[in-house]
């Protein structure tokens, strides 16, 4: 990949261009890095505040009595978000769905072990557990497969 950069002053805002025969999962990280820029911040609400939520130190996020959580160790902390929105928002954050009600960092992930039926188990650094349904077991060894992030802190 060759990257050219043109710095002038007759330029009034940054403009990117990309030339390519084919569409790859490389440039649709590369959109999405540079999407990045204007991303919101997550805030959870514990024991009635608001706090701000670091996406590397969420295990995962899932939905459960038409609320969602996210968890970070042995911690449970509300988002007043929608399941959907909140994946948008970390997917750049090697997020990926993991099933119906939940998306998982794939950065924190230590190992996991097939099931019975066909299902991953999960278990994240921190201890927890999660399921990957059939239905997404092949998105995330392929995208485990292409690599991200390897140091656990959930910055490419």
């Amino acid at each position: 990949m060759k990257i050219n950069i043109e710095i002038d002053d007759q330029y009034d805002e940054t403009s990117i261009t990309i030339q390519t025969n084919e569409w790859t999962e490389e440039l649709e990280e590369i959109v999405k890095i540079l999407r990045r820029k204007n991303r919101k911040r997550i805030f959870g609400i514990e024991d009635e505040q608001t706090i701000l939520l670091d996406p590397k130190k969420i295990d995962f996020v899932y939905a459960e009595r038409r609320k969602v959580f996210a968890c970070m160790g042995k911690r449970q902390v509300e988002i007043r978000m929608k399941l959907y929105e909140v994946e948008e928002l970390l997917a750049p954050h090697q997020f990926m769905r993991f099933s119906k009600s939940v998306i998982g960092n794939l950065n924190r992930i230590e190992r996991f072990e097939l099931a019975f039926n066909g299902n991953l188990c999960v278990f994240f650094q921190s201890g927890n557990k999660e399921y990957i349904t059939r239905k997404y077991v092949t998105a995330v060894k392929n995208k485990l497969e292409m690599g991200g992030d390897n140091g656990g802190n959930g910055s490419n």
